[in-house]
């Protein structure tokens, strides 16, 4: 804090990624929130002392270099009078700022009729409540500075949205027994942790299996796989352990990973043993 100036320009924004295809938006709103200002009768210290953050945060968001979070646009939208046209873009940079990678994830997840995951090292992303995804980010290492980990906590909460999608899609989770054993975040953490899991388990349209530790040999030993089918009869699929850990979309591989997931799927406990199972975690902590 300065002068009553917020100079921690990480609350208002992100930067943008070099060559996202978000750029010409982010500029366009950049312009935007200038030609406001500009017919508020505002410079740019005006609107920074009355929005509460510094004028070269300003600068850089009316130059395209700043994605601002939507709640600032909201805010600058009441400050300047711009009768909501700032309000207009605030989904799309609450899109933005999340990296171009989980932006085209979460597009193909909205997508997808059917999805079969597989996850050997944590509890996969999509089931993570956001204090184990954050004790997750966290422990990345080297470290990431707060805001990236905020960023990509806030993205992977946004995924969690298929689960509310119509029409519903059809989710199959496989996960290893120690990622329900591995306190990640601490003891209390991973309970809430297993508790939402339960719920999801509940779920009708998801099938949620653990794979024990006891099974000697099987078709994941390589790690994770993922494979979404779409309702024109695509799909695409990804393992750590296969292509290179590149995403494929040719029948042949698809073929593979669907065979491998198929065999993991008949070594795990069924979905209600796997409930059973995860409830008795829950008493060991």
């Amino acid at each position: 804090m300065s002068d009553g100036v917020n100079d921690d320009v990480d609350e208002a924004g992100w930067d943008v990624e070099p060559g996202d295809e978000i750029e010409p938006v982010v500029q366009a709103v950049g312009r935007l929130l200038k030609a406001c200002r500009e017919a508020a009768g505002m410079s740019v210290a005006d609107l920074a002392e009355v929005m509460g953050y510094g004028e070269d945060l300003i600068r850089k968001i009316e130059r395209g270099q700043r994605i601002p979070r939507p709640e600032f646009l909201d805010r600058a939208d009441t400050v300047l009078k711009a009768q909501g046209h700032l309000r207009a873009f605030m989904e799309d940079m609450r899109r933005a700022r999340y990296p171009k990678k989980v932006r085209r994830l979460a597009d193909l997840e909205a997508r997808a009729g059917e999805v079969l995951l597989y996850s050997n090292h944590n509890i996969h992303g999509l089931l993570q409540t956001e204090e184990y995804a954050t004790a997750l980010f966290e422990r990345r290492q080297p470290p990431y500075p707060p805001d990236v980990v905020e960023r990509d906590v806030a993205a992977r909460m946004a995924r969690k949205s298929i689960f509310e999608r119509s029409p519903i899609p059809s989710l199959s989770f496989i996960q290893e027994q120690v990622t329900l054993e591995r306190p990640i975040g601490g003891k209390m953490v991973l309970r809430r942790q297993l508790e939402h899991l339960l719920e999801v388990g509940q779920l009708r349209n998801v099938s949620l299996q653990v794979l024990p530790t006891s099974c000697e040999d099987h078709a994941g030993m390589n790690g994770l796989i993922e494979v979404l089918k779409f309702s024109d009869g695509t799909a695409i699929g990804r393992s750590d352990g296969a292509f290179n850990g590149r995403p494929v979309s040719s029948p042949r591989d698809l073929q593979i990973l669907e065979l491998r997931y198929g065999m993991i799927r008949a070594q795990a406990l069924t979905p209600r043993e796997s409930l059973a199972f995860i409830e008795k975690q829950l008493g060991r902590l």
